[in-house]
């Protein structure tokens, strides 16, 4: 069983009269790599500084290994922090950056130089250690300031956006790269991203948030197959959100039209929320579906074509690697199984 590293208690932060943390209750295993996603004034980052220490709590605790860290100092904290800037020196070169810490520890000359070699040969930056920071490209740099980080040995990395700053490819690479890293050195990683798609690709586990609160803690497969609610479907990858009421357990009706699904638990004619992804609507010909529609629009996305079709009094996302014309008839179809219900917001 997973072993708690740090766990998390009732943690409320208020700046002014502005309340940005709300009952925080969240427990980090260790060799986890944990994400807190969401939009930007979520209370993620703000988070993230309190279990570094750059914070303090309004109330409530952060413990580590069992203990209360209340009044212990950032720096006494066994956790390293990579920012979205990566606060490297200029006037120092690639090794003594990332011997910094190390030469104010007062570790001897050889140990120092054998610890860094090692962790350039983990950034895959191996020979770089007499390269000034201003030659490095921003994903060099980021390397630079991951392996300042974890050439300390914490037991916890805490990374708050720090792939924001790179373009897009090189981005998709990194989070590969810090996914294995992070196998690799076997320490607990704390993510904090607004990115979904870097939360579900590189995610042993997503707390997704939202004004200050925890909406869902899962794996990134549960969060994007089983939304607790339409706030959480809307924020991870495109969806349909539609009205509905729930005739029975396994029937809802959406649009006027009855739909078996697989939710049960809900009272007769309960008006609920009914999410269903673009990717899970199939489309046929007419009258062999359930509900007719018009194909309003068509983009190509590369993998699949990304549709609108329009019903009258919905319009639906739709994504199939068939391409149907604008103006074409048509009706939709949704298996049970693809059909997600949830109490209204």
């Amino acid at each position: 069983m997973a072993k708690h590293l740090i766990e998390l208690t009732g943690l409320c932060k208020t700046f002014d009269d502005n309340e940005v943390l709300k009952d925080i209750n969240l427990y980090i295993n260790e060799n986890e790599f944990l994400t807190l996603l969401g939009p930007s004034g979520c209370g993620k980052s703000t988070l993230l500084r309190i279990i570094a220490g750059f914070e303090t709590p309004t109330s409530g605790t952060v413990s580590f290994e069992g203990k209360d860290l209340s009044g212990v100092p950032a720096y006494e904290r066994k956790v390293n922090t990579v920012f979205q800037r990566y606060a490297l020196f200029p006037h120092l070169d690639v090794f003594d950056n990332i011997a910094f810490g190390l030469n104010i520890k007062k570790l001897p000359k050889k140990e120092i130089e054998q610890k860094v070699r090692k962790v350039l040969e983990l950034v895959n930056l191996k020979g770089f250690e007499n390269r000034t920071i201003s030659s490095l490209s921003g994903g060099q740099q980021q390397r630079i300031a991951i392996a300042r980080a974890i050439v300390n040995e914490p037991k916890v990395l805490l990374l708050d956006e720090p792939l924001a700053a790179l373009d897009l490819k090189l981005r998709q690479g990194m989070q590969l790269e810090l996914k294995n890293m992070q196998r690799e050195l076997g320490i607990t990683f704390i993510y904090v991203t607004h990115d979904q798609e870097e939360a579900l690709t590189m995610s042993d586990t997503v707390v997704v948030m939202k004004e200050g609160t925890i909406q869902q803690i899962g794996t990134p497969t549960d969060i994007y197959n089983e939304p607790k609610n339409a706030y959480v479907a809307d924020f991870i990858g495109e969806s349909n959100i539609i009205d509905g009421i729930m005739k029975k357990d396994c029937l809802v009706n959406i649009l006027d039209t009855d739909f078996e699904c697989v939710d049960t638990g809900f009272s007769e004619n309960e008006d609920v929320d009914v999410v269903i992804r673009p990717e899970d609507i199939y489309i046929l010909e007419p009258d062999k579906g359930k509900i007719p529609g018009t194909v309003e629009s068509v983009i190509f996305k590369g993998v699949h074509y990304e549709m609108v079709i329009d019903t009258g009094s919905f319009k639906w996302l739709v994504h199939d690697t068939a391409k149907y014309e604008v103006g074409s008839q048509v009706s939709l179809f949704v298996k049970p199984f693809d059909i997600h219900i949830m109490k209204k917001s």
